[in-house]
């Protein structure tokens, strides 16, 4: 089950070229892990977008502890 932001804030969205340039991936990776479900997106029109908090996160879940 998805969160919902608080009432009265805003999520900021996300293009897929813009995770693709923060991940240093190409935007066939960041498509790929949204077909696969792993980085939740929403379609519009052509596009997808993707919540801030969505894709932070993506990018908690996968930290590891090195050591």
């Amino acid at each position: 089950m998805a969160s919902q932001p608080a009432e009265g804030t805003q999520s900021r969205f996300m293009t897929v070229g813009e995770v693709a340039a923060v991940l240093r991936v190409s935007n066939m990776t960041v498509y790929r892990l949204i077909s696969s479900g792993e980085l939740p997106a929403v379609r519009i029109g052509r596009s997808f977008r993707l919540r801030s908090e969505d894709f932070d996160r993506y990018l908690a879940d996968r930290f590891t502890k090195a050591g």
